[in-house]
């Protein structure tokens, strides 16, 4: 039996189907890894010229019918996507059905578990929660043509008839830590126009990661914001805002596996929903085996303000920790309470200014902010520009245009107001061309004066309002936007984030080592730490 994983997306990290991956391949033979990849979205030229991007249909009809062509001849299909590739992995499936209607497609990802009615109109199979334990039951109950159609985690369709099977239980520390690492680097097809699917090889990894490994430790999230798929996952389980992750020897082994497939690798990425939520002694430990074991720069996202805490930072910073993100989203306390997110203004401030205290050990934090929001008042985005006026600098942003999933709290909240709201797709990053964006672009860039400020200040409307529109001004200064990232990471000789093989290079001539070696000697120890050793 041939087994074909294919996940469908604008990056190859894809943390979750690498894990499924690896589990698969733990339990049979005859398996492929494919990446439909339509375009790199962390490319500066992709960010920029995002509007080109939306207007034109990568995938045509016959590269949909190249795609569906290579994984017509397997028994099985596993697909995975979120959900602003939902409609792009339908039309792959149901070419795939028009050329060999016997093939059984699983889906599996973000989408068929925050839209699973959705979803199973297209596959035999969704999986609706977490997968490892699940996928596991399914598949040896599938090889041994055993009943699978009671297995929990999963919705089947036989024949147009939906079976809806319950959840089963959050996986277990004990449980994930029998979990094969990722699987990463070794025997992956990309899909390629013109080419079909070939093996990647260093230079995909290159063009995309540069020499930065995503990974997730710790799953769960104590907070449900209502934008979330979190607040999807804790509507099916309460029990998912309680944090779960294996034991440190594991993700620290986890590290030393990837190193050891691709050794250029010299920065990880912690993608976890709320890194900082994992208890003090834990992330001592973690801090001590780091600096021990692995030894090079890493980053943290999923920082939520009332977690941030002075200790916490000062283990990581000593352990290497030089990247951080925080999610902000509003200055306003009224949107925030709209958003369900426990915090506040004084409480991002906290968190900012803490962060601001390791500013030299760290590349410029980034915070995210979500704009166009259509239930913004004036005075809310008026509020959000002084914060970020007022915050400690440096920084940079994550600007997102408001998108709403599906089946989300947040989703809900504006059908009650009768309210059309965009769907996520990847439109995220085409931001209006107003004068409010336009500002919060340029105060990630420098902190203009308060005269010039306050009189900008006068021309900020809602989004909703008719306003004159600035796509050439947007443009200009997200190009400095942008330049100034730039400069951020080359100033700290930062190449992790740097696509394509110049990163490469000054790694194999050792640069990057000797200067990751050196910033890490120099990490004071935590203070609160003196006097006794970890």
């Amino acid at each position: 039996m041939k087994i074909s994983f294919v996940a469908v997306g604008s990056e190859i990290n894809s943390i979750g189907f690498r894990k499924m991956v690896a589990v698969a391949k733990s339990l049979h033979d005859n398996i492929e890894v494919c990446y439909v990849v339509p375009y790199n979205i962390i490319s500066v030229s992709n960010l920029l010229l995002i509007k080109k991007l939306m207007k034109s249909k990568y995938y045509t009809i016959e590269i949909i019918n190249q795609i569906a062509k290579h994984f017509a001849d397997s028994d099985m299909i596993c697909i995975s996507s979120m959900t602003h590739f939902a409609e792009t992995t339908k039309e792959i499936i149901n070419a795939i059905r028009i050329i060999n209607s016997n093939v059984f497609i699983v889906w599996g990802g973000i989408h068929p578990i925050v839209n699973s009615d959705d979803a199973i109109d297209y596959a035999d199979a969704v999986c609706i929660g977490e997968g490892e334990m699940a996928f596991t039951e399914f598949l040896l109950l599938y090889k041994n043509n055993e009943d699978y159609l009671n297995v929990k985690n999963f919705w089947f369709n036989i024949k147009g008839q939906i079976k809806k099977n319950q959840l089963r239980p959050l996986q277990t520390q004990k449980e994930m830590e029998t979990f094969p690492f990722l699987h990463y680097g070794n025997d992956e097809l990309i899909y390629k126009p013109k080419e079909g699917f070939i093996p990647m090889i260093l230079s995909d990894y290159l063009s995309r990661n540069a020499l930065s490994y995503f990974a997730i430790w710790s799953i769960g999230c104590p907070n449900k914001c209502t934008y979330c798929s979190n607040s999807k996952f804790i509507d099916n389980d309460n029990n998912y805002k309680r944090l779960r992750h294996p034991t440190v020897d594991y993700i620290i082994n986890e590290i030393k596996y990837i190193l050891n497939i691709q050794p250029h690798i010299s920065f990880v990425w912690f993608e976890d929903d709320s890194f900082m939520s994992i208890p003090l002694q834990t992330l001592e430990e973690f801090a001590k085996k780091w600096k021990k074991q692995i030894n090079i720069p890493f980053g943290v996202s999923g920082l939520f303000p009332t977690y941030v805490k002075h200790e916490k930072m000062e283990i990581l910073i000593w352990a290497g920790m030089n990247r951080v993100r925080m999610g902000i989203q509003s200055g306003s306390n009224r949107i925030q309470k709209f958003y369900k997110r426990p915090t506040t203004s004084d409480s991002i401030y906290k968190a900012a200014s803490i962060i601001s205290e390791f500013s030299k050990y760290m590349i410029p934090p980034s915070y995210d902010i979500i704009v166009d929001n259509p239930i913004e008042e004036r005075q809310d985005i008026i509020d959000t520009l002084i914060m970020l006026y007022k915050l400690n600098r440096p920084f940079t942003l994550n600007i997102s245009s408001l998108r709403v999933m599906p089946n989300t709290e947040l989703s809900h909240e504006f059908a009650k107001l009768g309210i059309d709201c965009k769907s996520i797709d990847i439109g995220i990053w085409l931001v209006f061309p107003s004068i409010a964006n336009i500002m919060i672009y340029l105060l990630a860039v420098i902190r203009p004066p308060e005269i010039i400020f306050n009189f900008l200040l006068r021309f900020v409307k809602p989004y909703t309002v008719k306003q004159r529109k600035f796509p050439v001004l947007l443009l200009l200064v997200k190009i400095l936007f942008y330049m100034r990232r730039a400069f951020n990471h080359l100033k700290s000789l930062d190449f992790s984030v740097l696509l394509g093989n110049i990163g490469y290079i000054l790694w194999k001539f050792r640069i990057i080592q000797f200067y990751n070696k050196r910033q890490q000697n120099l990490r004071p120890f935590p203070s609160y730490l003196k006097g006794r050793e970890l």
